[in-house]
């Protein structure tokens, strides 16, 4: 499975690399739905940043939407410090005193969610972008480029895919839907494969695996099981184009419609098995854009064979910072 991939969150890469264009009132509404969602709405920072300097005015009204957005994240956390610094001065003054478990818990606590609020703060207000700002983990959006009347355009679609005509509850019933495995694309998947075909551009991914596995070596005896994260970076370094699958499921009532996607995973390549992880991302060959695009839904062997004839990079990885 893809737990988390470093893509490109800014819309206009696809546009110079793809020559796509952008649905730019699908980003509009996506601002304008975290809006009244709030933080819940996971955005990477460098999606936002791509609308820094707008020139029309739609992208003007997504540039507001930002800004009071990240505004009332700011008093939100800087409301939480000023919380959390009274409690830590509380338990500083009462360790004074007496040592007790509860000023020293407070204490602790106090710290950390200190220390966390900071960061958040000054991650808020950097301007630089840094790679970490491009990640996404599932349930956050990110821009997917499909085909539409046989253009290529880019939307934002959150990663994990609700399928067309499921209830809303299978987000909670199913949380593994941001990946499609290709052994299951004519069962669960089948109607979007062949109909709905999408492409994230990703630069690297992130797996959970277990610490003995990665490290090539059995449990010791009595030894815990601990999970870590690996980062995988294709050699030589480029831009993989990651087949995914996509649906628009209509909403009604008070809830909106949804654009959501999710990335085709196969078996490992050998070193990918050897680092202890059992799926991989599909990386299409560039010539195949298009035609993974624009899919026939009665000649799905077609499709299958662009899944068979993917770009085959070395996948080289380290822990994850």
């Amino acid at each position: 499975m893809c737990f988390s991939a470093q893509c490109w969150a800014a819309y206009h890469s696809y546009t110079r690399e793809f020559g796509a264009d952008i649905s730019i009132s699908d980003f509009a509404r996506l601002y304008g739905y975290r809006r009244t969602k709030g933080a819940s709405v996971k955005i990477p920072k460098a999606m936002d940043a791509a609308f820094a300097q707008p020139h029309t005015d739609q992208e003007r009204e997504i540039r507001a939407l930002i800004d009071e957005f990240n505004a009332g994240q700011a008093r939100t956390w800087e409301a939480e410090l000023f919380t959390q610094r009274k409690r830590l001065a509380d338990a500083e003054r009462a360790l004074q005193v007496k040592t007790t478990k509860k000023a020293q818990e407070d204490q602790r606590i106090a710290r950390d969610k200190i220390e966390q609020r900071q960061g958040w703060l000054a991650a808020l207000h950097r301007r630089e972008l840094i790679d970490d700002d491009s990640r996404i983990f599932p349930m956050w959006y990110a821009p997917v480029m499909i085909s539409e009347g046989g253009r290529r355009v880019v939307k934002p679609m959150r990663y994990g895919c609700r399928l067309a005509g499921k209830p809303a509850n299978y987000d909670q019933r199913f949380p593994g839907t941001y990946n499609s495995r290709r052994d299951n694309l004519s069962g669960y998947w089948k109607d979007a494969f062949g109909y709905s075909h999408g492409i994230m551009a990703v630069t690297r991914f992130f797996e959970n695996v277990s610490r003995h596995c990665a490290e090539g070596h059995d449990l010791a005896p009595g030894e815990a099981e601990e999970n870590v994260v690996l980062e995988f970076t294709p050699r030589p370094a480029h831009t993989m184009l990651v087949a995914c699958l996509w649906s628009h499921w209509k909403g009604s009532g008070s809830e909106p419609d949804l654009l959501s996607f999710a990335a085709i995973t196969d078996e490992p390549p050998p070193e990918v098995a050897a680092a202890g992880h059992d799926r991989c991302i599909v990386p299409i060959k560039p010539e195949n854009i298009d035609r993974w695009l624009n899919p026939d839904p009665r000649d799905l062997d077609a499709l299958q064979a662009i899944l068979e004839d993917r770009d085959k990079p070395y996948y080289e990885h380290r822990m994850a910072a």
